[in-house]
C-alpha cells in the first residue's frame, strides 16, 4: 500500500452517484422538483435515474435495501456528501433560488477560494453540496504555487444578485 503509484489519467471524472433512499417519490421530488434534474428512467417504486442535459444518469436512487429505512447514525462511516458542480456562478445562484423557493434550510454556505458552495441535506439526510468552480487562474496559491484553499462564509446575498440564467 505504501508504494508510489502512477497517477490516474487526468481526464477521469466521477460519473454518477447512486443513493439508497427510503422513499423513492420523496427523493425524486427533491432531485427533480427542487434541483431540476430530469428523470431518464424509472423502475416502478424501486429505482430511478436522473440527469442533467440528457446524460444517461448523474444520480441513481433506489429502495432495494432501504425502503422505509432511516439515515445512518452519527459516528458511522458512509457518504459525507455528494457534490453537484454547476457551470457558472449564475447557475449556482439559480440553484440557491430553487432551494429557497422550496423552503429548504441551508446547513452552510462557503467560499473555498477555488469554489463557492452551498450545503444542505436531501430528504434521507444525505449531505448535498451545490457548487461552482472559479476559473483555475483565480485559485488561491501559496508562495510555492501550491493550492491554498480556505473556508470563509459565502455572501449569499451577493450570490443572489447574479442574473438569472
Amino acid at each position: 500500500m505504501g508504494e508510489e503509484s502512477t497517477p490516474i489519467h487526468p481526464s477521469v471524472r466521477i460519473g454518477h452517484v447512486h443513493l439508497k433512499v427510503s422513499d423513492l417519490n420523496r427523493a425524486i421530488d427533491f432531485y427533480r422538483g427542487v434541483l431540476g434534474f430530469e428523470v431518464t428512467q424509472q423502475y416502478g417504486r424501486q429505482a430511478a435515474f436522473l440527469s442533467a442535459g440528457g446524460y444517461h444518469h448523474h444520480i441513481g436512487l433506489n429502495t432495494w435495501e432501504s425502503e422505509g429505512g432511516g439515515p445512518p447514525p452519527r459516528g458511522a462511516t458512509g457518504l459525507y456528501h455528494l457534490a453537484i458542480l454547476y457551470p457558472t456562478r449564475a447557475a449556482l445562484a439559480d440553484a440557491l433560488r430553487r432551494v429557497m423557493t422550496a423552503h429548504l434550510q441551508l446547513e452552510g454556505a462557503s467560499d473555498h477560494g477555488v469554489s463557492e458552495a452551498l450545503y444542505l441535506r436531501d430528504p434521507d439526510g444525505n449531505g448535498v453540496e451545490l457548487y461552482w468552480d472559479r476559473p483555475e487562474a483565480e485559485w488561491p496559491r501559496d508562495d510555492h504555487g501550491q493550492l491554498a484553499m480556505f473556508t470563509r462564509p459565502l455572501d449569499t446575498r451577493a450570490l443572489l444578485s447574479e442574473k438569472h440564467l
